[in-house]
């Protein structure tokens, strides 16, 4: 039997929403991800963001995030994603170079930094 579960209720005084090892759903486009970093605001490219479909807020925090069986990351912003209400691992190929474990809800990230280019 599958329990669903509530997503954390959100700390007042957090900056954001999300934090890495949380699992997310892209409101819009419905994929599952895992967050691996974030960005107090959009920190991509003007192009890269006029080219972004839907241009959700810059000045809001923005995510990081693995996709679910894929090859590639994807940034997203705070008000474009919900928290997982059925948590599953995650397939992908980076997971084990940022996280260390899965504790049935979220992932432990290690301490390798974010490096990835910016889009």
């Amino acid at each position: 039997m599958i329990q669903f579960k509530a997503p954390r209720e959100r700390d007042p005084d957090a900056p954001n929403l999300f934090a890495p090892g949380d699992l997310v759903r892209h409101k819009r486009y419905g994929y599952r991800g895992l967050v691996v970093a974030f960005d107090e605001t959009c920190q991509a490219s003007e192009a890269w963001y006029r080219s972004n479909r839907s241009q959700p807020g810059r000045e809001q925090p923005w995510y990081h995030v693995l996709v679910h069986d894929a090859m590639h990351s994807t940034d997203a912003a705070e008000s474009n994603l919900t928290a997982e209400w059925q948590p599953e691992e995650i397939r992908h190929p980076w997971l084990e170079h940022f996280f260390q474990a899965f504790l049935g809800d979220r992932y432990v990230r290690n301490e390798r930094p974010w490096e990835f280019p910016r889009p």
